[in-house]
């Protein structure tokens, strides 16, 4: 059964583009893992502070081990850091991951 993952990050509205970029800048990342099944960065189209990252996952196991993979950790390092310099200021003010599975839907 397919598990949901949402990393609800909430942004400062002048800093929306600035997140997008560095998740671009990482694109790709975690297609590799087992168990990934796939990848959004939804960004709000209202007054919404919050953007979701939604990701999902074979099973919890799957996730559990990509969070505890130094894969994780390197991935979740700006390109600056890993040229050695200093780590960015971050982007957001607020994260918390949201967990979720398919109860019900459609092929469309």
């Amino acid at each position: 059964m397919t598990v949901i993952k949402i990393n609800a990050i909430t942004v400062p509205a002048d800093s929306g583009d600035e997140l997008a970029q560095r998740f671009a800048a990482r694109a790709g990342a975690v297609d590799g893992a087992a168990g990934f099944e796939g990848f959004e960065l939804l960004k709000p189209t209202d007054e919404r502070t919050q953007w979701l990252v939604l990701t999902r996952w074979a099973s919890e196991d799957d996730f559990q081990a990509w969070v505890s993979s130094a894969s994780f950790t390197e991935g979740h390092r700006s390109a600056v850091e890993r040229a050695g310099g200093d780590a960015p200021k971050p982007v957001s003010t607020h994260s918390e991951i949201w967990n979720y599975e398919i109860a019900g839907g459609s092929k469309g």
